[in-house]
C-alpha cells in the first residue's frame, strides 16, 4: 500500500489550519484576560479581623495560623467599665496548603479577607510560600471592587433602613410637617377622629357583679369533699 494518500492528507490539513488565526497566549508578554472572579491569592484587611478565629477553624487544610492577645482599652465615660479588645499579632497563611476553596472567606463575618486575581507569586523554596499579615495586607491593592448591583434587584436592608423616614413624619402634623399644613398628595393619612365625650363625664365605673340568689341546693358548690376514714378493706 503506497502511503502517498496519508502523506496528502496531512499536507492539506497543514496548509488548511496555516492561514487561520492563531489563538496563542503569548504569556509572560502579554497579560491574560482573567475572569473578575478569579481565585488567584488571598489578600488581608488587617483592620478589619478580629482575631475570631472562625476561619482557621473552617479551613479544610489547617493552612491559616493566627496569633492574638487581648488588650485593656480604658472606659471613655466616667463610671464606665474598661473593655477588651484582641490584638492581632500573626495572621499567615500558607499556600503550599492551601486548595483555593475560599471557605475562609466566606465565612469572615467581618469581611477581612479577599479574593485577588494576582497569581503570580511562585517561589524557589516553599517555605516562601507562606506569607505573613504584611504580604497578605500588600495584596488589596489588587483586589479588584465589587460588581454594580443589580438595577431589577432589590434594594438592601442596610440602605432601606437608613433611608427610612422618621416614625410619624408621612402624619399630618407629625414629624415633617408644618403645623397647619393640609395633608397634601393622594398618599397623606388624615388625623384620626377622636369621639367627644359628654360634660361632667369621667371613667366609666365597673360594672358590680350581681350576688348569687337561690337555695344551697340551687347554687354550685366548688369546695371539695372532706376525705373521711378507710372503708373496711380499702388502703390509702
Amino acid at each position: 500500500m503506497s502511503p502517498l494518500p496519508g502523506i496528502l492528507k496531512g499536507l492539506a490539513t497543514t496548509a488548511r489550519t496555516a492561514m487561520r488565526p492563531t489563538h496563542t497566549a503569548e504569556y509572560p508578554d502579554v497579560a491574560p484576560d482573567l475572569p473578575p472572579r478569579s481565585r488567584g491569592v488571598i489578600a488581608l484587611l488587617e483592620e478589619n479581623c478580629t482575631s475570631c478565629m472562625l476561619c482557621a477553624r473552617e479551613c479544610p487544610d489547617w493552612c491559616i495560623y493566627i496569633d492574638s492577645h487581648k488588650e485593656t482599652v480604658p472606659a471613655t465615660t466616667e463610671g464606665g467599665r474598661d473593655r477588651q479588645r484582641n490584638v492581632l499579632d500573626r495572621f499567615a497563611i500558607d499556600f503550599s496548603l492551601c486548595m483555593y476553596c475560599g471557605i475562609c472567606i466566606e465565612v469572615c463575618p467581618f469581611d477581612a479577607l479577599f479574593w485577588s486575581p494576582q497569581f503570580e507569586y511562585s517561589e524557589v523554596d516553599i517555605r516562601d510560600l507562606i506569607h505573613e499579615k504584611d504580604r497578605l495586607g500588600q495584596w488589596m491593592a489588587t483586589v479588584p471592587p465589587p460588581p454594580a448591583l443589580d438595577e431589577r434587584a432589590a434594594e438592601p436592608g442596610e440602605i432601606a433602613a437608613a433611608t427610612k423616614p422618621a416614625r410619624g413624619a408621612g402624619l399630618v402634623g407629625g414629624a415633617g410637617t408644618a403645623p397647619g399644613a393640609g395633608a397634601t398628595g393622594p398618599g397623606a393619612r388624615m388625623p384620626r377622629t377622636v369621639r367627644p365625650r359628654p360634660a361632667g363625664t369621667g371613667t366609666r365605673p365597673p360594672t358590680p357583679r350581681e350576688p348569687l340568689t337561690g337555695t344551697p341546693e340551687s347554687v354550685p358548690d366548688d369546695t371539695p369533699p372532706a376525705a373521711g376514714p378507710p372503708a373496711d378493706g380499702e388502703t390509702r
